[in-house]
């Protein structure tokens, strides 16, 4: 069972940002997939962004140009830097891993505030 703990939530002004970190148990580096995830009050879960096993970035097209994912494979960290927050990027955002299709291992989420 592969631990994830999310940290860097708060409350930001619009415009402000941000860093989101994951910290996982072990190696996710070598998993199909590791990101983040967020959902809105009333909404589903949606995908903010994710590294696939070959380390491509893929981005939910709300945050393009905005959102930055990167990692650190010898502290099996995984870091979300989020610039020129909005109030819609108002959710709680998840970490997950994905060792292979089908299975997902999530964080407890950690909430991100944008007041406008």
């Amino acid at each position: 069972q592969v631990q994830l703990v999310e940290s860097g939530g708060g409350l930001v002004q619009a415009g402000g940002s941000l860093r989101l970190s994951c910290a996982a148990s072990e190696n996710i580096f070598r998993f199909n997939a590791v990101g983040w995830y967020r959902q809105a009050p009333g909404k589903q879960r949606e995908l903010v962004a994710r590294l696939t096993r070959n380390r491509t970035p893929n981005y939910g097209d709300s945050v393009k140009g905005r959102f930055t994912i990167s990692s650190d494979i010898a502290k099996n960290t995984v870091y979300l830097q989020m610039n020129n927050l909005k109030p819609e990027d108002t959710a709680v955002y998840y970490c997950q891993a994905s060792p292979n299709i089908g299975t997902n291992y999530w964080g407890q989420g950690t909430q991100v505030t944008v007041s406008s």
